[in-house]
């Protein structure tokens, strides 16, 4: 029963698997979405995406129109578009925009918060904001802070108030690129590691 058996390379037929028609019709209808949501991006961000030329002009034409008819056949012709391209670094980026844009809420709404905090409260916020942000300038905050009581006390324009948030704001945002940049070192080592392995 130990038959062996040959193949002759001509007897082999091979045969195209056909694409499944549901998912085709999940991917085009995630392409629509895609443009829809482009549509709604400011010019920069919109050119920030480095879009082919046909899309990019399309997807800015789109953002100008009702919701009618001619919206929606645009928008499928955009998708059909993107059918044609890599999409992925696109979505990437479209994604970093729209956390960016969250980011900068949150980062606003804690900046708010720690100024509020450092003109009622005084030394007790600012040893806190220290522990957890130890790079800032201690003389600095607790002068603007005064400064920002003594104004609304004399009920002046709130300038001190406006440079705290300003200078709070601004250290938030560099211990947030400098968080990304080891993210990024310790991702390409971690990537440099795999590929020697």
């Amino acid at each position: 029963m130990n038959e062996e058996y040959e193949y002759d390379d001509e007897e082999i037929e091979y045969y195209a698997v056909r694409p499944n028609k549901t998912q085709i019709k999940r991917d085009i209808a995630a392409l629509f979405d895609l443009g829809e949501e482009m549509s709604h991006l400011s010019p920069a961000h919109l050119q920030s995406l480095e879009l082919p030329d046909i899309i990019h002009k399309a997807v800015t034409e789109v953002s100008g129109m009702p919701l009618k008819g001619a919206r929606k056949r645009l928008l499928k012709y955009i998708a059909a578009q993107l059918h044609k391209i890599d999409v992925e670094p696109i979505q990437e980026r479209l994604a970093r925009i729209t956390n960016k844009s969250a980011h900068a809420v949150r980062e606003h709404h804690i900046a708010e918060r720690w100024r509020d905090r450092f003109i009622a409260e005084g030394n007790e916020a600012l040893a806190e904001f220290i522990e957890d942000f130890p790079d800032a300038d201690r003389q600095q905050i607790r002068q603007l802070a005064r400064n920002a009581q003594k104004e609304a006390e004399a009920g002046k324009p709130p300038k001190s108030s406006r440079i705290l948030y300003r200078y709070i704001k601004d250290l938030l945002v560099q211990t947030d690129e400098t968080e990304h940049e080891e993210d990024d070192m310790s991702e390409s080592i971690i990537d440099d590691d795999d590929s020697e392995e």
